[in-house]
């Protein structure tokens, strides 16, 4: 049996866990082994698509019987198994985190019972959507992961939260709509939303009709990575949510949208149409993401910035479409997917310890918890390029993309993101300077918890009713131990990484592997003998 037909379960098993979860609602601890069993059971069944992938090409999925382009179909290609694969092991860090954290205190921000089934509702909508084979399945799972997410925003009921959701409300639903709008000026246009026949049809259509389309498409998903000048919304929702919510919407909801940006625009719109809006959006996000970054006080906030920013970066590759852009994009989204989620599961880490999330409020962190202050560092040099980071890898695909490509425009953006990454490593720096090396005393309006010791009451004004220092909780500790660890190993195998997805952006230019395992081997593909010269191949 080929392992690929199984890839339904990716998201059966999560939604199937969201069931047991709720049906144990009062019973929390069979509702933590339920949720982690079934994860990590994805996350195995994931690990064996993306062998399957690595070794037999691309392979489409049918459900119901119904033969494309009629009915469903899933596919499973290297691209979206290796999304897969990092969604899932980020989601499973994430879970146990938050596990550990109810264990630990079972305050506002520790996971009720809702959380589990929510949370593995959200899981089953990416993976849904990393799978999805036709443009009406994505809006599906892209509204199944939004849904969840609106529940997870505003967890607790607190003003801040509440507010905040309601702005995530709104834009996510324009978002959504101005999607299903151009899925029906798709369909009324050609007749089908499989986009593999789509990327049949769509090349018959006039060039204004395919434009347009190609537009409401572009800005749709836009909304949904946070592409400049529509990431005004990401800054003021995330920072708000619980630590382990915060962390997982910003390791994957925006990377969601990048990849649905990476798959309409190689397979619907192969070519240069939009090269330089993009181009000139890619460089806009970066740069404004990084400076909006350097103003912030609050290391929530300045990381939601530094996420905006970074977005700009996948948006570069896809920019320069080219295989070597192509996969330095795909290396640099599996990159940023760990990176930031480690990052984010670090703060929650530092408000635990210090009381603040404000690096005005911070200080002596590197003393007072050595491990806690590693975790920081690692991904925070991994964020900003340092070598040999897998950042740094990233950014030197990126850069070699750009300068091949040699117009002025490639050339601002390789400034641009060398520029972007300068600041990002003076943004860490700053935190690290004000949050970790100084002293307790010396920061502006330091908290009563910071200064206490772990295990005596916190005493001044500042000082919540009741609460006492608390060395970190083993498991949110280790949850974000493994996370840093992965990063570090995508540093170590960045070579076959590399590989993977060089392989992938090659697949994906070319067109055809992915048409023909949809419609089947004797399908024209237009413009295959053009794709053929990025070195792609059916295998």
């Amino acid at each position: 049996m080929n392992i690929a037909s199984l890839a339904p379960l990716a998201v059966v098993l999560p939604i199937l866990g969201a069931a047991l979860t709720f049906l144990l609602i009062r019973h929390s601890r069979a509702q933590r082994g339920v949720s982690i069993g079934l994860l990590s059971l994805t996350l195995l069944l994931e690990c064996l698509l993306l062998a399957s992938a690595w070794s037999g090409g691309t392979t489409a999925v049918t459900i119901g019987g119904w033969v494309p382009p009629f009915g469903i179909v899933m596919v499973v290609d290297q691209f979206s198994s290796l999304m897969l694969v990092v969604s899932s092991a980020v989601s499973l860090a994430v879970l146990i985190y938050a596990t550990g954290q109810g264990m630990a205190d079972g305050d506002e921000d520790a996971p009720v019972s809702i959380f589990h089934p929510t949370y593995l509702i959200l899981v089953a909508g990416v993976s849904n959507a990393f799978l999805s084979g036709d443009l009406f399945n994505l809006y599906v799972g892209f509204e199944i992961l939004l849904t969840a997410s609106y529940v997870l925003m505003t967890l607790g009921g607190t003003g801040p939260r509440i507010r905040a959701g309601v702005t995530y409300v709104v834009v996510s639903v324009v978002s959504s709509v101005l999607f299903l709008i151009a899925i029906a000026m798709v369909y009324g246009a050609t007749g089908t939303v499989n986009m593999a026949d789509l990327a049949i049809k769509l090349g018959e259509l006039d060039q204004g009709t395919k434009t347009l389309l190609h537009v409401m498409l572009l800005v749709a998903f836009g909304i949904k990575a946070a592409v400049f000048p529509l990431s005004f919304w990401l800054p003021d929702s995330y920072p708000t949510a619980p630590a382990p919510v915060t962390a997982v919407f910003a390791g994957l909801l925006t990377k969601v949208g990048v990849y649905a940006m990476v798959r309409t625009e190689t397979l619907l719109f192969p070519g240069d149409t939009l090269n330089t809006p993009l181009m000139v959006a890619a460089l806009l996000t970066m740069v404004v993401g990084i400076l909006g970054a350097l103003a912030q006080s609050d290391i929530k906030r300045l990381l939601s910035f530094t996420l905006v920013s970074h977005i700009g970066y996948m948006v570069f590759g896809l920019a320069m479409s080219s295989a070597v852009g192509l996969a330095a994009a795909v290396f640099y989204v599996a990159h940023h997917i760990t990176i930031q989620t480690s990052l984010f599961l670090v703060t929650g880490l530092i408000e635990r310890r210090g009381g603040s999330s404000s690096v005005d409020r911070l200080g002596g962190l590197a003393k007072l918890s050595p491990m806690l202050a590693l975790l920081f560092f690692i991904p925070g040099m991994n964020l900003a390029g340092i070598p040999p980071f897998s950042g740094f890898l990233g950014k030197v695909g990126l850069m070699q993309a750009g300068i091949e490509l040699g117009t002025p425009l490639a050339y601002a953006l390789v400034i641009g993101g060398v520029v972007t990454s300068l600041l990002t490593l003076l943004a860490i720096a700053r935190v690290w300077n004000r949050a970790f090396w100084r002293r307790p005393t010396d920061a502006e309006h330091p908290d009563s918890v910071l200064l206490a010791t772990p295990g005596t009451r916190a005493s001044g004004p500042g000082a919540k009713a009741n609460s006492t220092v608390t060395l970190l909780p083993r498991t949110m500790v280790g949850s974000t131990a493994g996370l840093v660890a992965l990063g570090v190993a995508l540093s170590v195998f960045a070579g076959p990484l590399f590989g993977l997805s060089d392989r992938a952006a090659r697949d994906m230019l070319e067109r055809t592997p992915y048409i023909h395992a949809v419609l089947g081997e004797g399908t024209a593909v237009p413009g295959a003998a053009a794709g053929t010269s990025t070195g792609g191949g059916t295998r």
